[in-house]
């Protein structure tokens, strides 16, 4: 059995099988439905069912209330249709004709760059390219059925090898092997590119983005690409972590400063050590976009990091005058981006 599913604000059309999320069939299909996690947990695909019946599947409560769900919200990385289809959904333009692929890659090298962060480069076989847009991830293909979601550091234009960023998790399945048995010249099967957080190049707005720990390396791939874009509207990054090691690429963020003067950077420490001899901001890396911005209405926004500080910042633009619209995040939900 099979259902039919329309996208109410585009007209497109897509068919759904038995037991299929809406997501899984529109991503089938060739229609780019927004998402991130796909577990149900950050709410970035929710949408509404204007007509039809769906089972809502498993979720987390922060990523849609009763109230949500009473209004006819859903999440369509977990709804699953039970009838034909009318729905309301913010579709991704500029991520629906690349292809999502299996392919096999190479470990070319492992660099530690800080206690529990190592980056991989992974060289795909010759004559292969992945086509992505800056700030996708691919999940890494393990046995039993069993993937680990990493954002892609690389920016598109830099492609010949891809860099991941990988967090150790103690008794994590991936990072832990990463960290432990890892060698040069592995072989690797991931999926990809996946997600819809990327840089809107048509937009002219002021540009804050905002990282937490690892969740630097999309925000990375972004900024590279648009400074090889030629991109000239304000970009103002904010990099909040626990202690001065966790700025693991500090000194690379401080010399895009010198070299482009639209750009600036913040590092946000929450809990330096004596050893750090740190004289920057201190506290919670969403208070100080505030302190710094107590008004955007003008603005967007790109956030990539932990639950945490995603739902943290979430509510604190959202009081400041930034429409919803205009809120991309990338929320490292359980096993994305290092999280085993």
């Amino acid at each position: 059995m099979s259902f039919k599913i329309r996208v109410e604000s585009s007209g497109h059309e897509f068919t759904a099988q038995e037991n299929e999320t809406v997501l899984a069939a529109a991503l089938r299909q060739g229609v780019t439905l927004a998402y991130s996690c796909r577990n149900g947990d950050c709410g970035t695909c929710k949408g509404k069912i204007v007509s039809g019946r769906v089972d809502y599947g498993k979720y987390d409560a922060k990523a849609m209330s009763d109230a949500e769900k009473a209004a006819g919200s859903a999440l369509f990385c977990q709804a699953v249709p039970l009838s034909d289809l009318a729905i309301e959904a913010r579709e991704i333009a500029a991520a629906k004709d690349i292809p999502i692929r299996i392919m096999p890659c190479r470990v070319m090298k492992l660099e530690k760059l800080a206690h529990d962060v190592m980056v991989l480069w992974l060289k795909l076989a010759e004559g292969q390219r992945l086509q992505f847009l800056a700030g996708q991830y691919i999940d890494i293909l393990l046995s039993g059925n069993q993937r680990r979601s990493f954002s892609l550091a690389t920016a598109p234009h830099a492609d010949e090898m891809l860099q991941l960023h990988v967090r150790h998790v103690p008794g994590g399945l991936f990072s832990g092997q990463v960290f432990t048995k890892m060698k040069e010249r592995d072989l690797l099967r991931f999926q990809g590119p996946l997600g819809t957080f990327f840089l809107r190049e048509e937009s002219e707005r002021p540009t804050i983005l905002v990282a937490g720990g690892t969740g630097f390396a999309p925000i990375k791939g972004i900024l590279e690409h648009a400074f090889a874009q030629g991109i000239t509207r304000p970009l103002h990054l904010y990099w909040g972590a626990r202690a001065r090691p966790d700025l693991y690429l500090h000194e690379l963020a401080q010399a895009w400063t010198r070299e482009h003067s639209h750009f600036r950077y913040t590092p946000v420490l929450s809990a330096p050590s004596a050893e750090d001899n740190w004289s920057g901001r201190g506290g919670w890396v969403h208070e100080s976009v505030i302190a710094d911005y107590p008004d955007l209405s003008r603005h967007e926004v790109y956030a990539s990091g932990p639950p945490p500080m995603i739902e943290a910042l979430k509510q604190a633009v959202k009081a400041h005058g930034l429409s919803t619209e205009r809120l991309y995040y990338d929320s490292f939900e359980h096993a994305h981006a290092g999280a085993g």
